[in-house]
């Protein structure tokens, strides 16, 4: 079975991708996933704050050590062995390159559009084969909906101003109008979009009233809202579509290429069961299309979205109506 994928430009061995995760930090484990059947990886996220605060703080370190004291210029200068957050990630991202055979996808969070997505350009020249731009930002009352979609387009306008590698854009599913907006990144310049990122909601403590994170894995369930939504833009976007949240196995990772994405994404299953989860999952995929007579993935991909299903009401509302009634 030919599993052969493209996605943003790139012809992947398959369609299976561990997202970004803390896995990706240990070379080790980078390679057992290359081994067990990765077609890329999405490197571990760097944050805008941590940028940013590093930045802050050596400017201030540099600029200020001399203050009243005209001798003192120059008496702090950076030890050489001196790593900001920025440099253990290049660093990182250079020895996966060396160590892996497959496309290593850099992954920049943030939620302003300030200075720190030029750091783009120094990724792209360490090696990464393509951008996951991951914008987590909570709008405030105040916020309107063109606030913060226009936030979303200034930030992507800005990388793709320093890059020339394609550029993905990680989706929270919390938009007025999602497809018309997908539409927008896209005559923005955006080569991908990946649906969706999951917020971590904290939790209240009722002894203490302390508001404290907490950590939940997805479950195989949320796939579904990543798999109708799929469906609904295949065929009318022409951006690359990347599914991630709840894809567990087979099953979930079938549906989401059948409705149209290029790519699926994992980390939940992978912290949990290892990489080992990935090579069950390829292994269940390929048994399942030969069952089913497909000649290629590429043949399975979208034959089931919105444009193309036998029975299209069943993606709309009528769908919805028949639910709630039955």
């Amino acid at each position: 079975m030919n599993l052969e994928t493209t996605y943003l430009g790139m012809t992947l061995k398959n369609p299976l991708v561990p997202s970004a995760s803390p896995l990706s930090r240990d070379l080790d484990m980078a390679k057992r996933l290359e081994d067990a059947g990765a077609a890329a990886l999405v490197m571990y996220s760097l944050f805008e704050e941590e940028v940013i605060a590093e930045e802050e703080q050596l400017t201030g370190l540099m600029d200020f050590q001399d203050l009243g004291h005209g001798e003192a210029d120059s008496y702090l200068p950076l030890h050489p062995d001196y790593k900001t957050g920025l440099d253990e990630y290049l660093e990182q991202l250079q020895a996966l390159k060396a160590a892996l055979e497959i496309p290593v996808i850099a992954s920049l969070n943030g939620a302003t559009d300030s200075g720190w997505v030029e750091h783009g350009r120094e990724l792209e020249q360490a090696g990464a084969d393509a951008l996951e731009l991951n914008i987590y930002f909570l709008p405030t009352a105040e916020d309107s909906a063109e606030v913060v979609e226009e936030r979303y387009l200034n930030i992507l306008r800005q990388l793709k101003g320093q890059v020339r590698i394609p550029v993905t854009v990680k989706l929270s599913p919390y938009f007025t109008s999602l497809g018309h907006f997908v539409r927008q990144l896209e005559t923005a310049g955006a080569d991908g979009v990946v649906l969706f990122n999951r917020f971590y909601q904290p939790d209240l403590d009722l002894d203490s009233l302390e508001v404290r994170p907490e950590l939940h894995l997805s479950h195989p369930y949320e796939s579904l809202l990543r798999m109708h939504w799929i469906g609904r833009l295949y065929d009318k976007v022409s951006l690359s579509l990347a599914a991630t949240g709840g894809i567990h196995g087979a099953p979930e990772a079938l549906k989401m290429l059948l409705t149209g994405a290029s790519v699926v994404h994992q980390c939940a299953a992978l912290l949990q069961r290892g990489p080992e989860a990935l090579t069950q999952t390829l292994a269940d995929m390929e048994r399942w299309l030969e069952e089913k007579e497909y000649d290629s993935l590429l043949q399975a991909i979208g034959s089931v979205c919105q444009d193309r299903a036998v029975n299209r009401e069943a993606w709309d509302r009528v769908n919805y109506i028949k639910t709630l009634r039955s």
